[in-house]
C-alpha cells in the first residue's frame, strides 16, 4: 500500500504522527517515513502466484481486487504515446497497442496517449510501430486482467447529467494518514506515510489561532480574531470567488464535511482512481477502504473551507473546488491516474490544480530508464495541456529534506512491489518527481509558524517555486496546520502537501481578481507578490534554494 511521503511527495505530515499518501501531502503529527518500500521490477513466475500476491495486497488496503482476471495471464499497464499529440494520434496508438495484443482501456485523445493493458513483451513490439513515439509500464507489479468495465461513467466532456447538489449521504471515513505522501502525521505531514486510522483527530478549532493564515496577511494576528479574506482595497467579492473553479487532485474529497458542503462542485468532480473518468455521482469521494484516504478531505479544507465561524476556514472560502480522486484501490497513484485528472480538470475549466503527492511507483523518474522516460513524458503533454487550458499546475515539493538540485537517494522505489525488502537507488538531479518538477509546475516547499524551512522540506536552487505554510510536525497540533478530516472531523498535519494547497487557495483568489489572466501570469503575479517583501540572506524569505521566489502573500 502506498504510503504518504513526508520526504516531500506535496502532501501534509499529521502532527507527529502517521505518514500521508505519497507526493506531496502532508505530515502527521507523528512523522513517519513515506510508503514501504516495494520491490525492484521482477518478472512474474507464475500467475497463481502474481493472484495470489495481488488478492493479499486487496486485503491489506481493505478493498476488493478491481480487476478482471484473465485466464491465467497477468498483466502491467502501460502508457503509449503517439507522435502527435492529439485525437488523430491517439486512435492511431490505440489501434497499434490493439495489434501487439494490448487491451486498451482509455485513451486521451487530448494529448495523444493511450492506456493499454497487456502481458509481457508487450512494449517491445510497439516500440516502434508507425505513429508510436515510445511506450512504457506505468507499474512493475502485475494483477490478474485489466479494470473492470464502469457502467455509465462518462468521458471528458464538461457538464454531465447530475444536478448540482445532487449528492449522495455518508458519514465520510475513518481518520486515517495522509493520503500525498507528503504530510506527516501528528504534527503535519507530506507524504504516504501512515494509515488513516493512525491520524488523530482534534475537537472544532471554532476557525481560531489560524495562523497559516496570518502568514499570507489573509487573517488578523490576534489568536481570538476570526479570518476574513475578502475584505481590504482590492479583495475579490465573495461572487467573484464562487466564478474560480480549483481542481484538487488527490485521495478524494468528502464533500459531507459542513465546511466543504457548499465548495464541491459535483458536475465537475469524478474518479480517476484506475486512469478513467468516472464522473458518477460520489465517486469523488475517498475510499474508506484504501489508506490516507483522509487526506484530499485535508487539502481541499486549506484551499476553500467555508468562512463561518466553525471549523476551520480556506485560504479562497467561496471557491468552487473540482473534487478528482486518484488514489486507487490498491493505493496508489499511477501516472495514468494523474493524467486522467489533469485532463478531466483542465477540461471543466479549472482555474488552479492542486497535486499534493508523487506518481506511483518511482518516487524519481530517469531519463534514461524507458519506462520512467514515458512516465515523465505522458504526465508532461498533460500539465502541458492544462497550463494551455489557463489552468496553473500546483505541485508539492516532497518531504524528505533532500536538494532537488543534487545527487540524492531513493529507497521507496518502486514502491508498488507485492513482496522484498526495501531497494536503495543513487538519483541525479535529471530525476525528476512528478509532477512538481516538470517544467513550468509552481513547486511549493514549507515554512513552520515562524516561516523558516521546515525540516522535512524539500528544496533546491532552480527546483522550487514559492514558500507557504505547512507547519512542523514536532510542534504537536499548534505547530501544524489544522484542516478538515472525513466525516465532519478535524485532523492536525504537517508537509509540503499543505503548502500547496495554501497556494492553490492563492491562485483561486488571483483568479477572481484578474478572471481575463492566463496561466503563466497569475503564477508570475503570485511570485512577484511573493518577492517584494523579502530580504536577502540564508533561511530568510529570499534565499532562493528554500522558498524560490519568496514566501507567499495572499493577492490584493
Amino acid at each position: 500500500m502506498a504510503q504518504a511521503d513526508p520526504s516531500g511527495l506535496g502532501g501534509p505530515l499529521p502532527a507527529r504522527g502517521p505518514r500521508t499518501a505519497r507526493g506531496v501531502g502532508p505530515v502527521a503529527v507523528p512523522v513517519r517515513a513515506a510508503g514501504p518500500g516495494r520491490p525492484l521490477r521482477r518478472r512474474a513466475r507464475g500467475p497463481l502466484r502474481v493472484l495470489l500476491a495481488m488478492l493479499l495486497t486487496a486485503l491489506v488496503v481493505g478493498g476488493a481486487v478491481p480487476y478482471v482476471a484473465g485466464p491465467g495471464r497477468s498483466y502491467l499497464s502501460y502508457l503509449v504515446l503517439a507522435e502527435r499529440a492529439d485525437a488523430d494520434g491517439a486512435a492511431r496508438a490505440a489501434a497499434e497497442a490493439r495489434a501487439a495484443g494490448g487491451q486498451v482501456v482509455q485513451e486521451y485523445p487530448q494529448i495523444g496517449v493511450v492506456l493499454a493493458y497487456a502481458g509481457g513483451g508487450f512494449a517491445e513490439k510497439v516500440r516502434g510501430r508507425p505513429g508510436v513515439a515510445a511506450v512504457g509500464a506505468s507499474r512493475t507489479s502485475p494483477v490478474p486482467g485489466p479494470p473492470r468495465p464502469l457502467d455509465g461513467a462518462g468521458d471528458f466532456r464538461a457538464g454531465g447529467d447530475r444536478a448540482a447538489g445532487d449528492r449522495v449521504g455518508g458519514d465520510g471515513v475513518p481518520s486515517g494518514r495522509a493520503a500525498d505522501g507528503n504530510g506527516v502525521r501528528g504534527s503535519g505531514g507530506d507524504g504516504r506515510e501512515g494509515g488513516d486510522d493512525a491520524t488523530a483527530t482534534v475537537p472544532d478549532p471554532g476557525e481560531q489561532d489560524p495562523w497559516n493564515l496570518v502568514l499570507l496577511g489573509a487573517a488578523p494576528a490576534a489568536a481570538d480574531a476570526t479570518p476574513n479574506l475578502l475584505r481590504g482595497p482590492g479583495a475579490p467579492a465573495a461572487d467573484a470567488l464562487r466564478k474560480v473553479l480549483v481542481a484538487v487532485l488527490d485521495s478524494g474529497v468528502d464533500d459531507t464535511h459542513p465546511d466543504l458542503r457548499a465548495a464541491v462542485d459535483p458536475r465537475s468532480s469524478a474518479s480517476c482512481a484506475d486512469g478513467r473518468p468516472d464522473a458518477r455521482t460520489g465517486a469523488w469521494r475517498p475510499d474508506a477502504g484504501v489508506g490516507e484516504s483522509g487526506h484530499g478531505t485535508h487539502v481541499a479544507g486549506i484551499v476553500g473551507a467555508a468562512r463561518d465561524g466553525r471549523g476551520v476556514s480556506g485560504v479562497a472560502p467561496g471557491v468552487r473546488i473540482a473534487a478528482v480522486r486518484l488514489l486507487g484501490p490498491l493505493g496508489q497513484y499511477y501516472a495514468e491516474n494523474i493524467v486522467c485528472g489533469m485532463l478531466w480538470a483542465a477540461d471543466h475549466g479549472a482555474r488552479a490544480i492542486n497535486n499534493s503527492y508523487f506518481a506511483d511507483p518511482w518516487k524519481y523518474n530517469c531519463p534514461d530508464d524507458p519506462d520512467q522516460a514515458v512516465l515523465t513524458a505522458a504526465v508532461g503533454r498533460a500539465v502541458e495541456y492544462a497550463r494551455g487550458k489557463g489552468a496553473v499546475v500546483v505541485a508539492s515539493a516532497g518531504n524528505d529534506a533532500q536538494d532537488l538540485g543534487a545527487p540524492r537517494t531513493d529507497e521507496r522505489s518502486p514502491n508498488d512491489r507485492t513482496t522484498g525488502p526495501p531497494q536503495s537507488r543513487h538519483v541525479g538531479p535529471e530525476c525528476v518527481r512528478l509532477p512538481g518538477e516538470l517544467p513550468g509546475v509552481v513547486t511549493v516547499t514549507a515554512v513552520d509558524r515562524d516561516g523558516r524551512p521546515s525540516a522535512y522540506t524539500n528544496y533546491g536552487r532552480g527546483h522550487v517555486s514559492l514558500a507557504a505554510p505547512g507547519g512542523d510536525p514536532d510542534g504537536g497540533a499548534r505547530g501544524a496546520v489544522v484542516s478538515d478530516w472525513p466525516g465532519g472531523r478535524y485532523a492536525a498535519l504537517a508537509g509540503t502537501s499543505m503548502a500547496a494547497a495554501h497556494v492553490t487557495g492563492a491562485v483561486a483568489v488571483a483568479a477572481a481578481l484578474h478572471p481575463d489572466w492566463g496561466s503563466d501570469r497569475l503564477a508570475a503575479l503570485l511570485a512577484a507578490d511573493a518577492a517584494a517583501g523579502c530580504p536577502p540572506g540564508p533561511h530568510v524569505c529570499g534565499d532562493h534554494e528554500y522558498y524560490g521566489a519568496g514566501a507567499l502573500v495572499l493577492p490584493r
